[in-house]
Formats: structure tokens, sequence, C-alpha cells
């Protein structure tokens, strides 16, 4: 095994402490129990400087290297996402989720599992110089728990200068890596339309303004925005989602509302879609007589590694991936991760690690796989030690 050896060694602790996590899941920000949990490890492993309440149930632990005193030398910042999602698990495993509606379906209990492995290693080993800080991150599913950290000055406050993250990747063999320098997942917007008529009978829709026909015209035209007004070589997802209107069958109601998702890695293809979608809305509002309005909220940036710090990562993985298997030029993908703030405000690089043939995120039937775990931990701790090398080192 190319992990290191004496994080294999806790394997099983490891995995202990992640079914700890995944039976016991909390959404958004309100991970204050996971928060506590995490906090009560590191103290075991006798990391004193531990920050908690930031971004409302936030941790940042501090480990200082050998031979640094107090704020000296550089800081790495190391990042996990704790929360969990609105999903009922049907795993059936003997650490399933015990609160009905939630669960990690995307692998969170792993990332703070390895975080947490890492944090073991090198509160015995100190085999650095500088600073370690450890981040522990609520709301990444909704809530932009990395934009409220961001926002609350933590990479100011704790002077870190680089930042590194991992996530769980299904459908790729355990322990092997994967990321791109550049543009790695997409920015993601949220639109909605609301749409207003006049409603009546259904035997006599000569007397009303449906706005049912309006919303299934605005959807359909929507889906033409990546078809005809976008060069077929940019990134570009616009899904319609939702659609709801009426309560029976022989009434027209009065109003109808349709959303979704858009997906972008460039400012100028977001601000086009933005300006057809508002044409689109006007347009068919008037051309059937209802009155429409478009709410068009932007979410999450892209998430883009830098260059320099996505190589150093990816010769980090190569020590410690399964079969030394790290793949450093996929094509950016269309989900989107919050991370995205930390790297607006610093370099780094965000990799995924391999968890086997499982279901895939977000499914109610993932889990993560505890083999990957030492992959994960070994992962940060190599970064630490070799972005903050001891002199001789």
């Amino acid at each position: 095994m190319p992990v290191l050896n004496r994080i294999a060694a806790f394997s099983d602790d490891m995995t202990e402490w992640r079914r700890h996590l995944h039976q016991h899941p909390e959404l958004g920000q309100q991970c204050h129990e996971t928060a506590r949990y995490v906090v009560d490890r590191l103290k075991e492993f006798g990391i004193e400087e531990i920050h908690e309440g930031v971004a409302v149930s936030g941790v940042v632990a501090i480990i200082e290297g050998r031979g640094t005193g107090a704020g000296a030398g550089r800081t790495i910042g190391l990042r996990a996402d704790m929360d969990a999602l609105p999903i009922t698990e049907t795993t059936g495993a003997p650490w399933a989720s015990t609160h009905p509606g939630r669960m990690h379906a995307c692998g969170h209990d792993g990332h703070t599992t390895m975080l947490l492995g890492a944090a073991k290693y090198l509160a015995e080993t100190r085999n650095f110089t500088g600073r370690v800080a450890l981040i522990f991150q609520p709301a990444e599913e909704v809530g932009g728990g990395a934009e409220l950290m961001v926002e609350e000055g933590v990479l100011e406050r704790f002077n870190i200068e680089e930042v590194y993250a991992i996530h769980s990747a299904p459908g790729t063999p355990v322990g092997q890596f994967y990321t791109t320098p550049g543009p790695l997942m997409a920015a993601v917007d949220t639109f909605h339309v609301d749409i207003k008529g006049e409603g009546g009978h259904g035997a006599y829709p000569q007397d009303t303004r449906d706005p049912i026909p309006a919303a299934l015209a605005i959807g359909q035209a929507m889906s033409t925005i990546v078809s005809r007004n976008h060069r077929a070589l940019d990134d570009l997802v616009v899904s319609v989602t939702m659609i709801h209107a009426g309560s029976a069958d022989n009434v027209i109601p009065e109003r109808a509302y349709l959303g979704g998702t858009v997906r972008t890695f460039d400012k100028a293809v977001q601000a086009m879609v933005k300006r057809r979608m508002e044409e689109i809305v006007k347009g068919h509002a008037a051309a059937f007589n209802v009155d429409a309005v478009l709410r068009y909220e932007e979410g999450y940036p892209p998430t883009v590694n830098s260059e320099r710090e996505t190589a150093f990562a990816v010769d980090v993985a190569r020590d410690v991936a399964a079969e030394g298997v790290v793949t450093d030029d996929v094509s950016p993908e269309m989900g989107a991760e919050d991370f995205a703030y930390f790297l607006e405000k610093k370099p780094g690089s965000y990799l995924f690690l391999g968890n086997g043939d499982t279901a895939g995120l977000h499914q109610p039937d993932y889990d993560f796989d505890d083999a990957a775990a030492p992959y994960g931990a070994s992962f940060f701790a190599r970064i630490a030690e070799r972005a903050l090398p001891m002199e001789g080192n």
C-alpha cells in the first residue's frame, strides 16, 4: 500500500470515525454535533489551537511544525466539508443514517475523516515547518459555507497562503486521483420564472389568460439558448428542472412557475444566458398576454485550479496513489463546488479521489468506501510535509 505506514496503522480508527459521522448527518450551516465530534478528536490528538463557530458551525485547527514559534513560517490550508443532504438513505448498512430524511450522500463524512486522519498523523510527527490550518467547513451543499468563511477572513486571519481539498469520485478505482489545472468545475446559477395570468373554468379558456401555455413555451425557448445562442465549443448547460401549475383537471390556474439551473465557466457566457432569458420571458409574456418575471440568482463561481499548485498536488498524489495512477488532464465537469471561493482568493488545487464501483453522488444508496480514507489522509499529510519541508528533508 503506497499510503503512509502510520496512517495505514490507524485505518480502523478512521473507519470508526467515518461511520459515526455517517450515522449522524447534519445539514447546511447547522453542523454543530459534527463539529463537536471533530473537536473532540482533535483534542485527543493533542492539537491545542482550535477555533470553533467559524461560519456558524465550522472549525479551524492549527498545527505548528517542529522548531517553529507561534505564527512563524508559511501556512498551508487543508479543507474538508462536513454537511449532508436532505435524502432518505437506502443503503441498509449497519452504519446508515439515524436521522430520517438526511444522509451523507456526497462523501463529506469521508472527507472529514480523511482530514482527521491527516490531523492525527501531523500532530504526532510534526515533520514540517510553519503551520497547517485544518479547515472543517459546513454548508457546502447549500449556503456557501466556503464563501462565509472567506467573508469572515479565515484566509487572512490564519495567514493561509495555499489551499487544497479532495472529493470522493464514484466510478474511479479506490486510491486513484484525477484533476486538471485551470477550470475544473462550473459556476452554478439558478433561475425562477413566475407567471401570472387569469384563471377560470377549463371549459371556457377564452375567458382566461392561461399561464400554462406561456410556461411551456418559455421552457422550450430556454432550451434553444444552448443550441442557438452560444458557440458550440463553449461549455454551457441550461436545464429547466421544475414546472408547477394547476390543482384540478377542470380549472385553468392563475399562476405557473418554472425554474432550473445554469452551468458556465465564462462570465461572458453567463451574461449572455441571463440576457437571453430576460428577452425570452418578456417576449413570451407579451405573446401570451400574461405577466412574467425572471429571477436570476448567481451561485457558486467556477472552481479554477492554479497551475503551479496543481502540478505540485499531482506530484504529491502520485506518491500515495494506488498503483501511482493520477490523471492530471481531465475535462472540466459541469458540477459545482464552493471550494471555488477559497481558490478565488488563494492559489491551490482541488482533486478527486476514487471511491470504487459504488452508487453515484447524491443518490440514496451511495456510501463512501472506507478503503479510500488512508489515501486521502496520506495525500493531505504529504501536501503539508512537502509544502513545508524540514531543513535537510
